[in-house]
């Protein structure tokens, strides 16, 4: 894939948070979430590529557009897989609360687990903790090989988990090392991308959330040097089946990073659309609005920043879907 995509897909990200962020704190997530799909979707078809969600809002009965295995782009070389969130924290966007973002990863075709819309066990760290982690092996352990790796005390080690019942013991367990918790209602593509960040105040990221999300934050932390492990975690024999549908023979093996983006040849871009540890919201101003994207090239491992000023006079009518 060639570098001069890298703008293209934080153009894309822009669009659906500039059009999401519309809906901040209005307490109507399926409004917001429409709003970024459609510009999302817009932008995507002035790209030059050759694009099919492998992970996207559903399958086609289910989603009118950024279904699994629509087309996207405008058509031309390069053939590339592409996984999309227009809007990563629906309830968190309805409530007006931090950390909401949109995000797509692109790789070469083949290269992105084609995830299904079930739960997924993972863990994630950053660059410095790479190979100290297993998603096997007890919470103690993990946190202090993380805290080893990073030069940290146990007692220094921020772990983000997702304020849910399930994850109960998990809580307990990494209480008990004395370890410090933030707990999330939604949205953990963006702590776990965070991760590969030292100033971000996040270090580990654990729990159940969902599989498509896993594969785009997996994605980031190919491009960032960092690593996450998964597994699938079925709740029924429909879910098992929709797996297998997808070429995902055992439910229950351990997934690695080659398993959930294999190859270097990947891009990740993810804007904010509420404040966040990985980028900034969406700030409106008086003839336009301010966004602060982060974009990510495996080959290169480059990081990008951009903040952006976006003049609404001026915008082109695709990409202000909803503003």
């Amino acid at each position: 894939m060639e570098r001069e995509l890298t703008m293209e897909f934080a153009r894309v990200t822009e669009a659906a948070a500039l059009a999401s962020a519309r809906w901040v704190g209005m307490g109507n997530k399926e409004a917001a979430d429409n709003a970024a799909v459609e510009a999302m979707r817009a932008v995507f078809d002035t790209i030059h590529m050759d694009g099919t969600v492998v992970i996207g809002e559903g399958e086609m009965d289910e989603a009118p557009m950024l279904y699994i295995g629509e087309r996207v782009g405008n058509g031309d070389k390069p053939e590339l897989d592409v996984a999309v969130d227009p809007l990563e924290g629906t309830n968190i966007v309805a409530k007006g609360m931090a950390g909401a973002i949109a995000v797509v990863a692109i790789a070469k075709k083949g290269c992105l687990l084609h995830a299904p819309d079930m739960y997924m066990d993972k863990i994630a760290v950053g660059p410095a903790a790479v190979g100290k982690i297993n998603l096997d092996a007890p919470v103690a352990e993990n946190v202090a090989n993380v805290a080893k790796a990073l030069g940290k005390r146990m007692e220094d080690i921020t772990v983000v988990i997702m304020d849910r019942p399930r994850h109960h013991k998990l809580i307990q367990d990494v209480r008990a090392c004395g370890a410090k918790i933030r707990l999330i209602t939604d949205g953990d593509v963006s702590p776990a991308v965070a991760c590969a960040f030292e100033d971000s105040g996040v270090d580990m990221m654990m729990g159940i959330g969902g599989a498509p999300e896993g594969v785009l934050a997996a994605a980031a932390l190919r491009c960032m040097g960092g690593e996450m492990q998964g597994r699938l975690w079925p709740e029924n024999e429909e879910d098992v089946a929709r797996a297998k549908a997808l070429g995902i023979e055992d439910v229950h093996k351990l997934l690695t990073m080659d398993d959930l983006v294999s190859g270097d040849d990947v891009f990740f871009a993810a804007t904010g659309i509420t404040e966040g540890p990985l980028v900034r919201g969406v700030t409106f101003t008086a003839k336009g609005a301010l966004t602060h994207t982060v974009v990510a090239r495996g080959k290169t491992g480059t990081i990008r920043f951009i903040e952006a000023r976006h003049c609404f006079d001026k915008k082109p009518r695709y990409a202000m879907k909803g503003c």
